[in-house]
């Protein structure tokens, strides 16, 4: 009897996590398609949607006057006050964002420094969003988790930063810091990794099964890779960091870093260089570069363009997806000439591999690590809505 009790219960945690992603995914359902993608019977799905109102994670609103055709069906709808803190760790920020369980970002904040931030300074500005936010402009707002996307090397098990040698971190128990400065339970990834994730979900790579997503930002280019419609993330969580392998180089004139890697010659520092600009968010600099007619800048961007072709070459070589995303400053070089890019990767790849991929740049734009810290945040509560929140 205890066993079959327990199956019973199992069964309804495990619809009632269904029907949650389900509604967080496309962040509002009629109970009609709900009943239809879960396979449940109507009184079933009535009665979860009732125990997640019930548990504040969602609000069931009266249907669609416009759409008269057969009966109404209530509307699900995920819980905007349901929110995490995503934040994304820089050389040259901490940027923040309150991201809602249906995916809107409610408060973002960009903290530019000077200085290298310490894991020490970063998470005592994690626990002061909360408690400002908290205390303002979500006053009512319930926050159920923190996700960070760090560029650097997470390990998958215990969230422990192993190196991001550029922030200067090396065997950070960040996870465990952010968790003791909050009061949240947190999550913590390689930034990379969330991006792919995040587009995968939301973004450009909606509904592709095979994709490589490579991010360039102040710390350098990560990548993450997704895989029959799954995250790679190596044995330790480490897959993806496109950005160490030796980029092939045909003219040495093109070489700036001797022995360097992708990452020093594809570089947003040199890109800030040639436009005069010491800092800048991505808008700010993709506008400066695309705005400029200065030949040094045209010819940094045609550099860089052309090694980061021989690079997307390799990864179309070796993981043969149907689309490649990029984002950050990686986009801006893309967007500066589209035809030219794919050109020079094709020009490198095997033709059987080159034939179906495309080239996409990041559909979430600047808020596609803030989405993606947002969604290993909202994990926990996704898998087990009814016990994550017993346990928080």
């Amino acid at each position: 009897m205890l066993s079959a009790m327990s199956t019973v219960e199992d069964m309804r945690r495990g619809n009632l996590a269904r029907f949650l992603e389900l509604v967080h995914r496309e962040r509002a359902l009629s109970r009609a398609q709900l009943t239809a993608a879960t396979g449940l019977n109507r009184s079933t799905v009535a009665a979860l949607a009732a125990e997640l109102v019930e548990l504040g994670l969602v609000i069931e609103r009266a249907p669609d006057p416009t759409k008269r055709v057969g009966r109404p069906s209530p509307v699900v709808a995920a819980n905007p006050d349901v929110v995490v803190l995503a934040a994304n760790p820089e050389v040259d920020a901490l940027t923040l964002a309150a991201v809602g369980l249906d995916g809107e970002i409610r408060v973002r904040e960009r903290l530019e420094t000077t200085d290298l931030p310490s894991p020490e300074t970063t998470v005592a500005q994690l626990a002061d969003a909360v408690d400002r936010w908290a205390r303002g402009e979500l006053a009512g707002a319930r926050f159920v988790g923190v996700g960070l996307a760090v560029p650097g090397l997470v390990r998958a098990t215990d969230g422990l930063v192993r190196h991001a040698p550029h922030l200067r971190w090396r065997d950070t128990p960040l996870r465990a810091m952010t968790e003791q400065a909050t009061g949240l339970p947190a999550a913590v990834d390689n930034d990379a990794t969330l991006g792919a994730i995040a587009e995968h979900r939301f973004g450009a790579g909606v509904g592709v099964d095979h994709l490589v997503y490579l991010n360039g930002g102040a710390s350098g280019i990560g990548g993450g890779v997704i895989v029959a419609g799954m995250p790679l993330a190596g044995a330790s969580g480490y897959a993806g960091e496109f950005g160490q392998n030796r980029p092939g180089i045909a003219s040495a004139t093109h070489r700036r870093a001797d022995d360097g890697v992708l990452e020093d010659e594809v570089s947003r520092a040199r890109l800030l260089a040639a436009a005069r600009l010491t800092s800048a968010d991505e808008p700010t600099l993709a506008a400066a570069l695309s705005g400029s007619t200065a030949v040094d800048v045209r010819d940094e961007i045609m550099r860089q363009r052309g090694i980061l072709a021989t690079a997307l070459g390799n990864a179309v070589n070796v993981l043969n997806p149907s689309v490649v995303i990029l984002g950050g400053f990686l986009a801006t070089l893309a967007e500066s000439d589209p035809a030219a890019l794919v050109e020079a990767m094709q020009a490198q790849c095997m033709p059987a591999a080159a034939e179906d991929v495309e080239i996409r740049t990041a559909a979430l734009a600047e808020d596609r690590l803030l989405i993606g810290a947002a969604e290993a945040a909202f994990a926990p509560l996704l898998t087990d809505p009814a016990g994550a929140l017993a346990s928080a």
